[in-house]
C-alpha cells in the first residue's frame, strides 16, 4: 500500500496516496462542528447550542481532540484505511514548527492509529520537490499565515526565513469590519464575508490595475429576502496591494 501524505491547513486538509501526478484524493475544511452524542450531552433534553471547532490555527495544532476525530475520518472512511492494517503516513508541517508540536503528532500517529511509518517534512522542501528542485525560495501564502523560506539542498535554510502571522483570514475579518461600518445595525457572519471574498475580491499590483479592473466589473443587483432592492450595491471588492509595501513588510 503507498504511504499516505496529509497537509493539514488552516482552512482546507488535503490528503491522497504518493502517487505521482496525482492530485489529492481528498480535500475537506480543516473546521468542524461539535455535536451532541446520542446519550450525552442532550440526554437532560436541554438545547444544544452547535460550535464550530478549528483543530488548525495559524498552521499549528491547537485542538489535538478535534484533529485526531478529523484523521480518523480521513484516514479510514475517506481514504479506506482498515483497523489493524495502517500503512505509513507522511505529513507537511509548516515553518517553524515546534519541536513539542511534532513529538505530539508522532505519539499521536503510533499510538492511536498504529501507523507502520510516520515521517514529516517542511512544506517548503516540498514544494520544490513537486517542481523537480531542490534548491530555491518559496513563498507560502495561507488561510492564517505567510511563510518565506530560502532552500538549498533540500534543506531550509532557517535564518534566512520569516514568517508573517497574517493571511487570507485578516483579508475576511477585515472585510467583514467595512461591512459592518456600512451597516452597523446587520450581524455579519464571518463564513458569508469568505464566501463573498472568494467570488468578488481582486488583487492587484498597482493603482493602474485597480483601476483597470474596477472599470471592467460588471455591477450587480440583489434582492433582498423582502423583496426590496437595497439603495447601495456592491459592485467589486478589490484589494489594493502596493509592491513598496510588501517589500517594507519584508524588512521588519
Amino acid at each position: 500500500m503507498e504511504a499516505v501524505v496529509v497537509d493539514a491547513g488552516s482552512k482546507l486538509l488535503k490528503a491522497g496516496f504518493a502517487v505521482p501526478d496525482q492530485d489529492p484524493g481528498l480535500v475537506i475544511p480543516t473546521k468542524m462542528k461539535r455535536v451532541p452524542e446520542e446519550d450525552g450531552d442532550i440526554a437532560d433534553g436541554t438545547a444544544f447550542e452547535e460550535v464550530s471547532v478549528d483543530p488548525v490555527v495559524r498552521g499549528f495544532i491547537k485542538d489535538w481532540e478535534a484533529m485526531e476525530d478529523l484523521l480518523r475520518h480521513v484516514l479510514y472512511t475517506g481514504l479506506g484505511w482498515e483497523e489493524g492494517n495502517e500503512g505509513q503516513i507522511l505529513f507537511t508541517e509548516p515553518l517553524s514548527t515546534p519541536k513539542a508540536l511534532r513529538e505530539q503528532l508522532v505519539q499521536l500517529m503510533f499510538e492511536n492509529f498504529n501507523v507502520s511509518g510516520f515521517y514529516a517534512s517542511e512544506q517548503a522542501v516540498l514544494s520544490l520537490y513537486a517542481v523537480g528542485r531542490i534548491s530555491g525560495c518559496t513563498v507560502d501564502i495561507g488561510h492564517g499565515k505567510i511563510d518565506i523560506a530560502p532552500v538549498l539542498e533540500g534543506a531550509v535554510q532557517h535564518i534566512a526565513s520569516k514568517r508573517f502571522v497574517i493571511g487570507g483570514i485578516d483579508l475576511t475579518k477585515l472585510l467583514a469590519q467595512e461591512l459592518h461600518k456600512s451597516n452597523p445595525m446587520v450581524k455579519v457572519d464571518i463564513s458569508d464575508v469568505e464566501k463573498l471574498k472568494e467570488q468578488y475580491a481582486v488583487c492587484v499590483e498597482d493603482s493602474f490595475a485597480y483601476e483597470e479592473t474596477h472599470k471592467s466589473c460588471q455591477a450587480e443587483k440583489h434582492t433582498l429576502p423582502d423583496g426590496q432592492l437595497p439603495s447601495t450595491m456592491l459592485d467589486s471588492l478589490s484589494i489594493l496591494v502596493r509592491p513598496q509595501s510588501v517589500a517594507r513588510a519584508a524588512k521588519l
